[in-house]
């Protein structure tokens, strides 16, 4: 039994979106063409969370831009550990407290960490790209990344540990997003201003999406940009800021 081809209206809805929209059927099943499609998307989407996580050489990108960046972990020692007990992702283990310790840093500003979340494959491709578009934006509004960590086993709360010992006023969290069926490698990138541990989500702002078929590095270093300005600006993140960029996206729907 073939597939009708689909009406010209929902071509149209495929053409507008990566949700997967009239499939059609063969008897009671899925065509075979759009099963294999969806079992390649869900093996992408596991190969991404299992990815290698590659600290050195997000390090040498980072050094490369010109931040002395350090390497810390969690307590989730290994894989299996993050994604069963996601409470360790959330703590520095003992040695990378003593690193961040040693370092008897005074109060900053603006402290920028790099974790691999439920996608290493997010970060290793993304992070220090989008890094090198977002420091010109922040140098524009006389800001600078004081601090630079790449952090294994990390989950977003992880941040906020670092933040407060590097007596960070707001930390950048630049972390693998939840792969999904259509994007297995989505950056994320979450904004608390007086990082410290326990601080809930509603604290929080966050920019995502941030891959080659959705946010691109430009416009998501536009509005981390004026997140975090505005965040130290008004010394809050979270509810209590609302992203009023009126970036690329914004002006390109006032114009349509």
């Amino acid at each position: 039994m073939t597939t009708p081809p689909p009406s010209r209206s929902l071509q149209r809805l495929r053409d507008l979106t990566s949700a997967r929209v009239g499939l059609g059927r063969a008897g009671a099943s899925l065509p075979t063409g759009a099963l294999l499609e969806f079992t390649l998307a869900h093996a992408r989407a596991r190969d991404a969370v299992h990815a290698a996580f590659d600290g050195p050489a997000l390090i040498s990108g980072l050094d490369g831009l010109g931040l002395e960046t350090l390497a810390v972990s969690s307590c989730a020692r290994e894989r299996t550990d993050y994604l069963r007990r996601p409470d360790l992702g959330r703590k520095l283990d003992q040695v990378s407290r003593q690193l961040l310790a040693s370092r008897n840093a005074g109060p900053c500003r603006l402290a920028i960490v790099v974790g691999d979340g439920l996608s290493p494959a997010a970060v290793n491709a993304h992070a220090v790209a989008l890094v090198r578009s977002l420091m010109p934006r922040l140098a524009g509004e006389r800001i600078e990344i004081e601090h630079a960590v790449v952090a294994s086993g990390a989950r977003v709360a992880l941040g906020d540990e670092i933040g407060a010992m590097l007596g960070a006023r707001m930390v950048v969290v630049l972390i693998g997003e939840r792969p999904g069926l259509s994007a297995p490698d989505s950056l994320g990138a979450y904004l608390t201003f007086a990082p410290r541990p326990g601080v809930t989500d509603a604290e929080r702002n966050c920019v995502s999406n941030i891959h080659g078929a959705g946010l691109g590095y430009d416009e998501a270093a536009f509005r981390i940009a004026w997140l975090v300005h505005e965040g130290l600006a008004r010394g809050v993140t979270g509810v209590a800021l609302k992203d009023e960029s009126g970036g690329p996206i914004a002006q390109r729907i006032a114009t349509d």
